[in-house]
């Protein structure tokens, strides 16, 4: 589906990022320029995973952070999640959301440690609770974002998308049709993924014979969505228009990367000739960096597209790893530094691209917008 975007259009006007690179958005933006790669040797008396190395945020504790009142039963999934929104909102300032904003958050399948704790609990606990309740919401997929809503007293419309590697995308789309049915104005969305001893496990099963995937990273990348109108009449330029998004299914047990690299190169080819953009003009392209066959059918589709034309290439799993359901947030994130610098001019293209291995494919184009001079 694309949006069309016209005069006062939706514009991603503010964002923020707790990324391995650090607990700010400036620390990300600062981290991808430089090419640092946040991967750290793992404790193996720490950590019970069949991984040696792991990009994870550092020095996130969540009590230290958030303080003690109602963080006791808070996971890893939720702490980053209400974190990221607090720096949004708080180091940002931003005037214009208020209470009714919206909440649009993906994920993966919430916190798939506190799912397996819980469930171990239930099992070999003693009477006669067998269980801690308070722990309970953490079970539910939609947690992180009703905590986040809770905690920064946000009372719109607030909904949790799961969708892989295409969460972000998703999570944007989604935002943008509350915004044209009229029930939220500004909507804060983004995606949160955690790494954890289970999240390490269920990926090493699921991995193909021989698979050398990227090292397993977490964070969460979240932004502001509102109309261009809001957005000056705040104070905000806004940093890029959502031009158009695009969505595929490639699942097709005899299609192999074959039927992902078609689809996807379909996918992207719409996008432009819906949105009007020639390939020839995209100047960033923000891949997945996906794993194995999704990554490779991926690369062999933008190149079917673009042809000769070689854009920027927009990397952020080569420095935060793979994290997998906020994959997408975070190139989106990567691209919204870019257009946070001077030299970056207006009008600008970026294409944004996701290939999931259950079939899942999307596309999105970015627009730069001239920023506002104080």
């Amino acid at each position: 589906m694309v949006f069309a975007t016209a005069t006062g259009g939706p514009v991603i006007s503010a964002w923020a990022a707790v990324s391995p690179l650090g607990l700010h958005g400036a620390d990300f933006a600062t981290g991808l320029r430089s090419g640092r790669r946040a991967g750290k040797p793992l404790d193996p008396e720490e950590w019970s995973v069949p991984f040696d190395e792991a990009c994870l945020v550092p020095d996130f504790h969540i009590k230290q952070i958030l303080g003690r009142k109602g963080t006791r039963s808070m996971d890893r999934t939720t702490g980053m999640a209400v974190t990221a929104i607090g720096r949004l909102l708080t180091d940002e300032r931003l005037p214009g959301v208020g209470e009714n904003t919206g909440v649009a958050l993906g994920t993966s399948t919430g916190s798939a440690q506190s799912i397996m704790d819980f469930t171990r609990d239930s099992l070999v606990g003693e009477r006669p609770f067998f269980v801690d309740p308070a722990r309970f919401p953490n079970t539910v997929m939609n947690c992180a974002a009703g905590q986040t809503a809770i905690w920064h007293g946000l009372k719109g419309p607030n909904t949790t998308i799961a969708g892989g590697r295409a969460t972000g995308l998703l999570t944007l789309q989604y935002a943008l049709r509350l915004q044209r049915a009229g029930r939220a104005t500004t909507v804060l969305c983004g995606a949160v993924e955690e790494f954890s001893s289970a999240r390490a496990w269920l990926e090493w099963h699921s991995r193909a014979d021989g698979d050398t995937a990227a090292v397993l990273g977490e964070g969460a990348a979240v932004w502001l969505l509102e109309p261009e109108g809001s957005a000056r009449e705040h104070g905000r330029g806004g940093l890029v228009e959502v031009a158009g998004l695009e969505f595929g299914f490639a699942a097709d047990p005899g299609g192999g990367t074959g039927r992902a690299r078609m689809v996807l190169a379909d996918v992207v080819r719409r996008l432009l000739d819906r949105t009007g953009a020639e390939p020839g003009r995209i100047w960033a392209v923000a891949d997945s960096q996906a794993p194995g066959a999704e990554g490779e059918a991926e690369r062999a589709a933008l190149a079917d597209v673009l042809g000769g034309h070689e854009p920027l290439r927009v990397s952020a799993a080569d420095s935060i790893g793979d994290t997998y359901a906020a994959s997408a947030a975070f190139q989106i994130a990567a691209v919204l530094a870019l257009a946070e610098r001077p030299d970056t001019a207006p009008g600008s293209l970026a294409l944004i691209t996701s290939v999931d291995r259950d079939g899942v494919v999307g596309a999105a184009l970015l627009r730069t917008r001239p920023q506002a001079t104080t």
